[in-house]
């Protein structure tokens, strides 16, 4: 039997909650305050179900025995989200910028796929995309 799950939590540790908060807030997510505290954990709301917990350092350890990966020099992880079109890539994206993230990425348009990356306050990498399905299926039938 295949393993289903109902809902994806990813744990992301920062260095400042309120800060993260205020951040992705200007990127337009909402956060689930019946799971944030703001000083130690925050539930940033990604979508139906999808989940990214914001944990301070310290409480981060406490759910892991390795050490925490430093993000200036390694990839942990990348988040890949899906938008509803170029233009809201490319605003989510300067959002962030604007909000004190980083361009990790340039942009790439692939004809039926547009992407562009960013990192967060605390150097998690971020990949915003958009896809055409009709551009995807025409480019697979040729």
């Amino acid at each position: 039997m295949a393993l289903t799950s109902t809902h994806i939590y990813v744990n992301l540790h920062v260095k400042d909650v309120k800060k993260s908060m205020t951040f992705f807030t200007g990127l337009g997510f909402e956060f689930n305050m019946q799971f944030t505290d703001e000083e130690k954990a925050a539930c940033l709301v990604i979508g139906d179900n999808m989940y990214a917990m914001l944990l301070t350092e310290d409480y981060f350890k406490s759910f892991t025995k390795k050490e925490i990966v430093d993000t200036d020099k390694y990839a942990q992880l990348t988040i890949a989200l899906a938008a509803e079109s170029r233009e809201k890539v490319d605003e989510i994206v300067n959002a962030a910028v604007s909000a004190g993230g980083k361009l990790y990425s340039d942009p790439a348009d692939h004809g039926f796929m547009y992407q562009w990356g960013f990192q967060d306050l605390d150097g998690h990498i971020w990949e915003i995309g958009h896809m055409d399905m009709k551009a995807f299926e025409s480019q697979a039938q040729a």
